[in-house]
């Protein structure tokens, strides 16, 4: 907490945890000396800016992070600003474009990646803290030339119309999938509650994954025949 009461926003607060604990330089925040116990020796007093408009009143210095992330099976290392999100790691420093920035509020799913087997919504996640993590992206899921059960499912289905919730669908749907080969109407809706799309009416993103769900349990029981 500053000296006048309010509190750090959460992602503040990690970033700053974070450059004190590995050792990034210093901080200037109103109040340094009371946050030194939290911070460590980085953080130090500085005079406090006028609160223009409600602005929070405390500025770190910028400094850029050396990150390491292996995305669609590839390292990556990048400096990039403590407070960069993943998200814009992603397109911005890497190209890699699938993943889209939609909402920016966290509500719809367009930027969902899988972080260590997991969805995740990129936006909400800061860069530094996929460091020596695992990302994969829409651009890993398939191939043009051989596509993802629920990519195929999408094409078949007619999943998609104007494609911007696509990448963020299918990266949800392949969780689900993973966890439940073979989930029920109720159960696809209910997953894909966090993704939004505003053309399709998600009947056609239902059949979709349930025929991605289908086409994979076909494979699947192909392929343990051939082994006996």
């Amino acid at each position: 907490m500053l000296p006048n009461g309010r509190t750090l926003p959460i992602l503040v607060q990690f970033v700053l945890e974070y450059r004190s604990r590995h050792n990034h330089g210093e901080f200037l925040l109103p109040g340094g000396a009371e946050l030194a116990p939290v911070l460590g020796p980085s953080a130090r007093t500085l005079i406090p800016e006028v609160d223009h408009a409600g602005s929070p009143p405390y500025r770190a210095r910028r400094s850029d992070v050396n990150v390491t992330v292996t995305v669609n099976g590839k390292a990556f290392t990048r400096a990039v600003e403590p407070r960069t999100l993943l998200v814009h790691f992603l397109r911005e420093e890497l190209g890699l474009t699938g993943t889209h920035v939609g909402c920016d509020t966290s509500q719809c799913g367009a930027c969902t990646v899988h972080l260590n087997g997991d969805a995740v919504k990129s936006c909400t996640v800061l860069a530094v803290q996929a460091d020596g993590m695992e990302v994969t992206t829409i651009e890993g899921l398939g191939t043009p030339a051989e596509l993802h059960p629920l990519q195929a499912g999408f094409w078949e289905k007619h999943g998609l119309q104007c494609g911007f919730c696509t990448p963020g669908m299918i990266m949800s749907a392949a969780e689900l999938l993973r966890h439940n080969p073979d989930p029920s109407e109720e159960e696809i809706r209910h997953h894909l509650e966090g993704n939004y799309c505003r053309c399709t009416g998600y009947h056609n993103i239902v059949r979709a994954v349930q025929e991605a769900a289908r086409a994979s349990r076909a494979a699947g029981q192909a392929e343990q025949a051939a082994d006996d």
